[in-house]
């Protein structure tokens, strides 16, 4: 945990560009969560395999200590997402899979629409700012069943850790139009 300074960049680049569109002063409504938590080791911290219940009501199987964001981010999407609104977008230092898969200086992208991610890949490309798409895969969406719980929090399966995130969260937001990064 020595290296985990960096572990709030999803957060930090999101009040960023909360600080921007109100400094632009564009007419938006904007709500911005930025969920946190502290991993630390204590008597009364959750334990592997440990069963929590969401403000969903989906119940969850702890499948990782280390996994804590994705616990704090489904209440918060969950939370967002119950406000419909016109975008969501989450933005998180979520899986090591990701930069495993893509290096340290290619974001990975998620996206269930095609014409947000068409946007945010064009001013990618404008900007210099290299995003790569990868796939909501619903094949992967088993990995992630529980046979105490709705849901695994990390999947079932060494490998695809950055989808199975990612189709973790989507769980959290039925029917919601966005993209995450």
């Amino acid at each position: 945990m020595k290296l985990m300074k960096k572990d709030m960049g999803g957060a930090a680049l999101m009040m960023a560009v909360a600080h921007c569109v109100m400094a632009a002063g564009l007419q938006v409504r904007l709500r911005l969560m930025v969920p946190t938590v502290e991993n630390a080791v204590s008597g009364n911290a959750y334990r592997p395999l440990d069963v929590l219940k969401t403000r969903a009501g989906i119940s969850v199987e702890n499948g990782n200590t280390d996994a804590e964001g994705r616990l704090i981010l489904c209440d918060a999407l969950f939370e967002c997402a119950s406000q419909a609104p016109d975008l969501l977008v989450d933005a998180a230092t979520l899986t090591g899979a990701a930069r495993a898969a893509l290096g340290p200086e290619v974001p990975a992208v998620f996206s269930n629409d095609d014409g947000v991610w068409a946007e945010l890949e064009s001013a990618s490309r404008a900007e210099g700012d290299p995003v790569w798409r990868l796939p909501l895969f619903p094949g992967y969406r088993r990995l992630l069943d529980s046979k105490v719980a709705d849901l695994n929090s990390t999947g079932s399966e060494a490998g695809a850790g950055a989808i199975t995130a990612a189709l973790y969260l989507q769980e959290f937001v039925k029917g919601g139009r966005g993209g995450a990064a």
